[in-house]
């Protein structure tokens, strides 16, 4: 088996040397508020980047000293059961575990997005909003 930098274009020319880590299919930015820690989250959460989020959304629990997490996904593109299994396990470790508020999730109307949250009956554990802003105010939930 030879390694992926060994790969040559389709056409057979030069050596592919600059292909994306798979990695980079996910962006996790995390901003410290004084109310919040928000997890900007942009890319595709699938099997291989939902560790990567879960190993982010543990950090801001650590760092949390009662402010919310927000975890905003409506720069997400797609969402696997592997990303949908991690929202889940962090909403119940957020109010069971951590004794923390109610894990806010940031989304927009597209499909990729709350159509996997609705299907599997998580917009009914998760505190979503449509915007940051709202998310910081909390209250009440999204129409």
């Amino acid at each position: 088996m030879k390694p992926a930098s060994d790969e040559r274009t389709p056409d057979g020319g030069e050596f592919v040397v600059d292909r994306p880590d798979r990695e980079q299919l996910i962006n996790i930015v995390t901003d410290e508020r004084d109310d919040a820690v928000v997890l900007t989250v942009t890319g595709e959460i699938d099997g291989l980047t939902a560790p990567r989020l879960q190993r982010k959304m543990d950090e801001a629990f650590d760092v949390l000293d009662g402010r919310a997490l927000i975890v905003d996904l409506s720069d997400v593109q797609f969402l696997g059961s592997p990303g949908l299994r991690t929202l889940r396990e962090s909403a119940e470790t957020a109010v069971h575990k951590r004794g923390f508020q109610t894990l806010r999730v940031v989304v927009d109307d597209q499909r990729p997005v709350i159509r996997p949250i609705e299907i599997v009956g998580l917009d009914q554990v998760l505190a979503l909003y449509h915007t940051v802003e709202h998310a910081l105010a909390g209250g009440k939930l999204r129409d």
